[in-house]
């Protein structure tokens, strides 16, 4: 992120904002909860936070008739010339009412209806901002701490650097992620589950990536597949996402997506850069251990 970049911070309630917004401060960004969305270009226009830090700014439905104003202050941003990030949280209907009802709280615009109606009120409200957003986080399978993981992940520094590439193992039965931007069906690939002395092992293991990387064409795949993001990289910079996430899903989401997962990954940071822009990837699993 460059010293005038800002960071615009939404999503659905209950998604998990206010840990975001907590592990941002932790490292180190100034963060503006809840500003009225008429203030954004001002702010932008302001070298750094306090004391050189970079500003965060947290923009929800708790602003009332305010948020409505959020899509023309974004837009007013871009005529501008003014740099920033969108960053979206999301999570299953579901999670975020399980959520409410352990806090119980009401959702914001529940109103005299069920937690549901709000959701599905704030989920339309908020279509469009989600469909601008450069960085999409499913907090689904998250707890605090693995959110908290994410963001160090993601935002480490305080800035943004290069292109940094979550590569994601997940399981069909259990739904394609939400926050995916490309998404690999490993289901091609001969499943070690039907073999008895593998079928209770991993694809973290060395037995189990060694059978689903050792099939015929594999190897040749990966890299096909690596090359064929690397192309995609400089693309991806020119238009500004600095955040990618490659869903990589099979049955179980337990042997041959994670196997893919962790050689793609490994193959991506092995590149380190692509027309001089730095690339990290690291791989996460999000069904491992639900069977």
């Amino acid at each position: 992120m460059s010293s005038n970049e800002i960071l615009i911070l939404s999503g659905m309630s209950g998604a998990g904002r206010s840990t975001v917004a907590h592990a941002l401060e932790d490292l180190g960004w100034y963060v503006v909860d809840n500003l009225p969305p008429a203030l954004l270009p001002q702010l932008v226009s302001k070298d750094a936070g306090p004391d050189g830090k970079e500003y965060a700014v947290v923009v929800d439905v708790r602003g009332g008739h305010f948020f409505d104003e959020l899509m023309h202050a974004l837009e007013q941003l871009k005529s501008n010339g003014s740099e920033y990030q969108l960053v979206f949280l999301d999570a299953t209907d579901q999670a975020l009412v399980q959520r409410f009802e352990l806090t119980r709280r009401p959702h914001p615009l529940q109103g005299s209806d069920r937690i549901v109606d709000g959701i599905a009120r704030e989920r339309e409200k908020l279509d469009e901002v989600r469909s601008q957003s450069d960085i999409s986080i499913d907090t689904t399978n998250l707890n605090v701490h693995q959110l908290e993981k994410r963001v160090g992940e993601i935002f480490g520094s305080g800035k943004v650097q290069g292109i940094r590439i979550n590569v994601l193992s997940f399981g069909y039965k259990y739904g394609i992620p939400v926050d995916s931007d490309l998404v690999l069906d490993a289901r091609f690939i001969p499943n070690p589950h039907w073999i008895p002395e593998l079928r209770p092992l991993t694809g973290l293991t060395p037995q189990v990536s060694a059978k689903v990387l050792g099939n015929t064409g594999v190897q040749d795949f990966v890299k096909s597949y690596v090359s064929l993001v690397a192309a995609m990289i400089p693309g991806y910079i020119h238009e500004g996402k600095k955040y990618l996430t490659i869903a990589i899903g099979c049955t179980g989401g337990k042997h041959r997506s994670v196997a893919l997962t962790q050689e793609i990954a490994n193959q991506l940071n092995e590149l380190k850069k692509v027309n001089d822009i730095e690339v990290s990837a690291y791989p996460t699993h999000r069904d491992i251990g639900r069977e």
